[in-house]
């Protein structure tokens, strides 16, 4: 199993923290989406728990991610047909998702604060919000919060598609380069 990256593929620890990245955006949508759907009580309560957990795991993964890719760059992007358009549309991609991998949870961690709320932080602690309550503001910033974790959410499925496209109707190895144990993978 190789570690870090090859010309030819990611290794297996920037691909841990794009797996997981995956994981815990899609858990957290989905909490958010269903958050009513828990009955009012300690089982809504530790649904919000999980889903800020997720979102604070969010950013964790992506500062690592980005001190992975100066310590130990990726691979170059795999030749298409297409050149320097795919190369441009590939890098505003990334850039659109790792500025919503931030936006998301920090807009979140503000409906949390806004709302005088504590902040629980990796069940490690508490950290108590800066600012008077202000209900309405909350819900307001709640909305934008859900609006960009959509976004964030079809973006990230566009992506998903992009790979298959690269790996199905391209024939490259995009995709594989990023599957753990993958022809053309980490290996």
């Amino acid at each position: 199993m190789q570690l870090i990256n090859s010309q030819k593929s990611y290794g297996a620890i920037p691909q841990a923290l794009h797996w997981l990245t995956v994981i815990c955006v899609i858990a957290g949508w989905l909490l958010g989406q269903f958050m009513d759907a828990f009955p009012k009580g300690p089982p809504r309560v530790s649904a919000l728990w999980t889903h800020m957990l997720l979102g604070e795991l969010v950013i964790a993964f992506l500062i690592a991610r980005l001190a992975w890719r100066i310590v130990d760059p990726p691979p170059p992007l795999e030749p298409t047909r297409f050149g320097r358009w795919l190369v441009v549309a590939s890098t505003l991609g990334h850039f659109v998702l790792y500025a919503l991998l931030v936006a998301v949870p920090l807009v979140g961690i503000v409906v949390q604060l806004k709302d005088g709320r504590a902040l629980p932080i990796f069940g490690l602690g508490d950290v108590l919000s800066p600012w008077p309550r202000d209900h309405e503001t909350a819900e307001s910033t709640l909305q934008v919060h859900e609006v960009l974790a959509n976004a964030l959410l079809i973006l990230a499925g566009i992506h998903a598609a992009a790979a298959l496209i690269h790996h199905y109707v391209l024939g490259d190895r995009t995709l594989a380069r990023m599957l753990p144990g993958a022809p053309g993978g980490s290996a």
